[in-house]
């Protein structure tokens, strides 16, 4: 029993204690919490005084700043203020000026139309004294005045027509003069860096033959030979009495030579039937294809023209068979272009353009002589189907001004031609081709009115006309030179320049009694 009730006095005791213990521990609580909650309550006070601090220091730079913008602007409208014053001050000056200047030409004005009134009279005065003056000259030279003034005109005229005449002589022969030495030196200087040789060749059709018994073998049994190679070749061969000699005819020079070429294969192989024939007139044509071709790509390889079309290029090459007045047309295109280079560099125009065109301005010359039209129009449409510059179709085109040239290389152009056509030597025509364009000149000088007698001289390089005195004085003589001159340009082919000259002779005779 004794240990019955320490049992429940431990238990009581402990229950004692943990009540107790609890009702400590709730005690130590609430001061610790009341404890912190008075240091939040500081801690929070503390904040907001510091908040307050900071919002009042805000406040006191936020209104600083207000206060310092609100006087800027303050100092900046004054000074608006007091610009637009010294603006205003400005236009009151201003105004006042203007007001005066208005005053002063106002008075001006007065001033001017009174002297103007003044002149006015004077005027009236001096045509009423203008009238007498006339009244009375013609009172005392029995002329009224549309008399007198054809009289003045008629002398005046007259006078006026010498000088005129003496005035244009005299500029014609400081133009000429100036002209020809500057051409002599453009000219001199392009020929001298040109340097090429010149012979004058005519293209022939004539084939050797070892003996005159190949002559029989070339006609072969009833002409079968001759007449399968003229069929073949398209060409005429003329078998006569030249010793030791064929001619082969043709217009076409290309074909020419290509039967000229299988001729001479021909008898020089020995063998001469149909058969043989055709076989070697094929292998010629093969040949003389290859030769434009190589001589094409040299004639643009030695004027210096990179990049034209095949096609053009073969063209080019058929002028290595083509002459003209006995000068080889190929050579004569080269030797164009660099002349033409050559201008255009002393000119200052386009190089590249002047030497593409003086190499290509005789183009239309290799075309088949079936096709319609001039050499140069030719030229020029076979140019622009493959992309040739304008400027340069336009200078083939131009250079017989058969249309009108459209830029400097153009007129280049056409003077490297005729530098290269009339150098000495360069070409030479038929006597028969000579007479008639001598008499051409001659006709075409005998035309005009007032001539008596005309003489080409020179081998037609010069024409001299003589004309009546009474009917061409010295102002018409010149106006008749210049036409005559323009009159074989438009309608005569020749190489180099004519030259025309008018001559107006006065003969006075008289008897001593």
């Amino acid at each position: 029993m004794n240990s019955t009730i320490w049992i429940i006095i431990e238990i009581v005791s402990a229950v004692v204690a943990l009540i107790a213990g609890f009702a400590i521990g709730a005690w130590y609580w609430k001061n610790k919490i009341e404890k912190e909650q008075l240091l939040q309550k500081v801690e929070g006070d503390r904040i907001l005084e510091d908040a307050k601090e900071k919002a009042l220091a805000v406040e006191l730079k936020a209104r600083d700043e207000a206060l310092e913008i609100h006087k800027k602007a303050e100092n900046e409208a004054l000074r608006r203020r007091n610009e637009v014053n010294r603006e205003e001050d400005r236009v009151q000056k201003r105004r006042e000026e203007l007001d005066q200047r208005l005053d002063r030409l106002d008075k001006r004005e007065q001033v001017l139309n009174k002297r103007q009134s003044a002149i006015d009279k004077r005027a009236n005065e001096i045509e009423k004294l203008h009238s007498d003056e006339m009244e009375e000259l013609q009172r005392i030279s029995q002329l009224s005045t549309e008399e007198a003034r054809a009289i003045l005109l008629q002398e005046v005229e007259k006078d006026t027509r010498s000088d005129m005449a003496r005035i244009i002589r005299q500029i014609e022969m400081e133009a000429r003069e100036e002209g020809e030495t500057r051409a002599r030196k453009i000219i001199t200087t392009s020929i001298q860096r040109i340097a090429s040789d010149h012979v004058a060749e005519i293209t022939t059709s004539v084939v050797n033959i070892p003996s005159e018994e190949m002559k029989g073998r070339i006609i072969g049994r009833n002409g079968r030979n001759i007449h399968a190679f003229e069929q073949a070749a398209g060409v005429d061969v003329i078998v006569d009495d030249t010793p030791e000699a064929v001619t082969i005819s043709c217009f076409d020079p290309v074909r020419r030579e290509i039967a000229r070429r299988s001729l001479a294969k021909l008898i020089q192989d020995g063998r001469i039937h149909p058969a043989h024939i055709e076989k070697v007139l094929k292998t010629e044509q093969k040949e003389v294809e290859r030769t434009i071709i190589e001589a094409g790509e040299q004639a643009v390889y030695e004027a210096g023209v990179p990049g034209l079309h095949p096609e053009i290029i073969k063209t080019l090459g058929r002028l290595k068979y083509r002459t003209s007045y006995g000068q080889n047309q190929l050579y004569h295109s080269v030797e164009s272009a660099k002349i033409a280079a050559a201008l255009a560099a002393e000119l200052g125009a386009d190089i590249d353009v002047a030497r593409s065109a003086g190499l290509l301005h005789d183009l239309g010359k290799a075309i088949d002589y079936n096709v319609e039209g001039t050499h140069a129009q030719l030229g020029a449409e076979l140019a622009r189907r493959y992309g040739v510059n304008p400027k340069v179709v336009n200078a083939i085109a131009s250079h017989h001004h058969e249309i009108d040239q459209e830029s400097v290389e153009a007129v280049i152009v056409e003077a490297a031609d005729a530098i290269s056509g009339a150098r000495p030597g360069a070409r030479r025509e038929s006597l028969e081709q000579y007479i008639k364009r001598v008499k051409a000149l001659e006709e075409i000088a005998n035309s005009h009115k007032g001539v008596t007698q005309s003489f080409a001289l020179q081998a037609g390089r010069e024409i001299r006309i003589f004309v009546r005195p009474d009917d061409i004085d010295d102002l018409a003589a010149t106006h008749l030179a210049r036409d005559i001159a323009r009159q074989i340009e438009e309608s005569m082919q020749y190489p180099g320049q004519i030259k025309v000259t008018v001559i107006r002779e006065t003969r006075v005779v008289d008897y001593a009694k």
